[in-house]
């Protein structure tokens, strides 16, 4: 591996999916691990995205871009858990396998579902079902100002691994 370091201790174990929970709205969610089966349902969460949602560039915006970008991300090596509310994604979680031999964590919530706990639970299950397909390192990069998405990374056991550039990059040992 490169210059990339991660946690000398593992994290603890998280639950696997499917969950189901009450969200702070009082919604019921449901996180599955097979919530790419409807493609065209995921392809139409990433539209209704909030411009101001968007960091880092992605999702992208226009539906072909969406296609092209989730088919890249969804290959046979990822591993996805989907969050489900009234039979539609409202929130979807992905490790992305790396030429390191580790996994690059993105998530995305719509906006009307954020602050309601799905954010915590979709990455829960999503590093629980990791940690089931035996994967041991996981990183991520977040933007400095994203206050809320780091206080998160740190609750579930991330650690600030680079701190000197625009983003800060964080990992996690889940074995």
């Amino acid at each position: 591996m490169t210059g990339r370091t991660y946690p000398d201790d593992p994290a603890d174990s998280f639950p696997e999916p499917p969950l189901s929970f009450t969200d702070g709205e009082d919604r019921e969610i449901r996180i599955e691990d097979s919530g790419v089966d409807d493609f065209d349902a995921l392809v139409e969460m990433y539209g209704e995205f909030d411009p101001a949602d968007r960091a880092q560039g992605i999702p992208p915006v226009k539906e072909e871009a969406i296609r092209e970008w989730l088919d890249t991300l969804l290959s046979e090596e990822s591993i996805n858990v989907v969050a489900v509310h009234d039979g539609a994604p409202v929130g979807h979680a992905i490790l992305v396998p790396d030429r390191e031999e580790a996994f690059e964590l993105a998530v995305f919530v719509l906006g009307d579902y954020q602050s309601a706990g799905i954010g915590t639970k979709l990455l829960q299950a999503l590093l629980g079902h990791g940690q089931a397909e035996g994967v041991e390192h996981v990183w991520l990069t977040v933007e400095r100002w994203n206050e809320p998405a780091i206080a998160l990374y740190e609750k579930l056991g991330f650690e600030t691994s680079n701190a000197e550039s625009f983003e800060l990059e964080m990992s996690i040992r889940l074995r």
